[in-house]
């Protein structure tokens, strides 16, 4: 399924569900961040995705992070949780979604970074290397702020 992703742009549709969703950053020893490049839109992002019925949302963090890119996670924070009503993602199945998105911080116990039918690409990246990727601008604030180590999560 294709999405559009809309941030303060007057002509988005409006939004029809708010999911509640989660992104995870995580470093390797070298201090790179893991990112995955999505299938449905060609986008670098942080692992990351919905929480199921029956699931606490840190697990869904774990599952996210393992289905899309093969590593296994342990959960230790939170870097923020991003509301922006300015931002709504548009599905071609007629769902246009208001972000709400944990991010956790995570540390790294086991795996390879591995495709799946949601990644096309999964790599270790250095913070210098982020301004050669396709980032979205909601996706960059997040992981800014994994790398800042705020003092307090974001709430935004």
């Amino acid at each position: 399924m294709a999405r559009i992703e809309h941030l303060n742009n007057p002509n988005a549709p409006k939004p029809n569900s708010i999911v509640v969703a989660v992104t995870v950053f995580v470093q390797d020893e070298q201090g790179r961040v893991l990112l995955i490049q999505r299938t449905d839109n060609g986008l670098w992002a942080l692992p990351g995705g919905a929480q199921d019925f029956g699931e606490y949302v840190a697990e869904t963090a774990v599952r996210e992070t393992r289905e899309e890119s093969g590593v296994e996670v342990e959960v230790t924070g939170v870097v923020g949780i991003y509301t922006n009503p300015n931002h709504v993602i548009e599905y071609s199945d007629g769902e246009v979604r208001q972000q709400f998105s944990i991010c956790f911080r995570a540390r790294y116990m086991a795996g390879h970074p591995t495709t799946s039918d949601e990644s096309a690409a999964v790599r270790w990246v250095a913070q210098q290397d982020l301004d050669n990727l396709a980032i979205h601008p909601s996706m960059r604030l997040r992981i800014d702020h994994g790398f800042q180590r705020l003092s307090e999560p974001y709430i935004g």
